[in-house]
């Protein structure tokens, strides 16, 4: 199983957006210039993480903006807003185990309390890193890269 890439391009966007917000419109096209991915995809991404309140973008050319300081969001915050998880659950339980096996009939009782322990221990630790985390280092390896 592996998280679709949304996820690091909707943290790829909030790194451009802020590093170049003095310097430049920050539009789906251009964003689509750093991450090399289709500017619709783009657009795609920014709608979610507009919807959850993350991001605004204003109109036509008008670019995109962070509305809130960078330590109040989290990468749980954005993982929510761009991974389509069902009903809230990081892992879908295939649908009819056979209950005249015994191993059908008991693998919920098995792997459900586990398989939520490994999901709160994976949204825990991605609401402990926020996109200050990101651009601190983000920061400190722009400015290796002038020096």
């Amino acid at each position: 199983m592996q998280i679709s890439s949304r996820f690091t391009l909707a943290v790829h966007i909030f790194a451009c957006i802020d590093t170049f917000k003095e310097d430049y419109k920050v539009t789906s096209d251009f964003l689509a210039g750093s991450t090399n991915v289709n500017p619709v995809i783009v657009r795609k991404i920014l709608g979610q993480l507009k919807a959850a309140g993350l991001v605004e973008v204003a109109r036509g050319s008008g670019g995109a903006s962070i509305p809130k300081p960078l330590r109040d969001i989290s990468f749980l915050d954005i993982y929510q807003a761009v991974e389509c998880v069902e009903h809230g659950e990081l892992f879908h339980f295939h649908e009819n185990p056979n209950g005249a096996c015994p191993v059908g009939r008991n693998i919920h009782k098995v792997l459900d309390g586990r398989l939520a322990q490994v999901q709160k221990a994976m949204e825990d630790e991605l609401s402990s890193i926020t996109l200050e985390d990101v651009m601190r280092d983000t920061k400190g390896l722009l400015a290796e890269d002038e020096g």
